[in-house]
């Protein structure tokens, strides 16, 4: 009797210890959500792909309606007539890859300058070459998108 009595006893403080280091284990902390600049860098990519895979409506999600550009000739465009140019096929992008890109916030208002070099086709024309650009990005109705867009030849 003895013995089942200091067995049980054993089994007892075995699974209280296992519970009580079980209770005291630090919970795994929440997901941290992604800053702003992180959003907006993530989003220079979105847009990158969706412009390679001519996916016009990822493309539409990522560009404001009242979205303008300058491009390197100086033309206007706009979220319209580049989409336009994309479902044609007037705008293709064969590849890209990013160099260099910096993000400024100011509260709802994110400035990203960076540079590329690309293989493409504007308007039907070689667009291939190294470029520097500016976007700006505005937190509209919780979500963040490109208002305005500048892109230079690269010297």
């Amino acid at each position: 009797m003895k013995k089942l009595i200091t067995v049980c006893v054993s089994v007892l403080a075995y699974a209280g210890l296992a519970f009580a280091q079980a209770a005291a284990a630090p919970a795994a902390a929440p997901a941290k959500a992604p800053s702003a600049s992180q959003t907006v860098k993530q989003l220079e990519h979105d847009w990158v792909d969706a412009a390679k895979a001519g996916d016009a409506d990822k493309l539409g999600q990522i560009l404001a309606d009242d979205w303008v550009a300058i491009s390197p000739d100086g033309t206007k465009e706009t979220k319209q007539s580049d989409l336009a140019a994309l479902k044609s096929g007037a705008s293709k992008l064969e590849s890209f890859e990013f160099g260099p890109m910096e993000v400024k916030v100011l509260g709802n208002v994110a400035v990203v300058q960076g540079s590329d070099t690309e293989k493409g086709t504007s308007k039907g024309k070689d667009s291939s070459g190294k470029y520097v650009w500016t976007d700006v990005f505005a937190k509209i109705d919780g979500k963040w998108q490109v208002v305005r867009s500048q892109t230079a030849a690269a010297k």
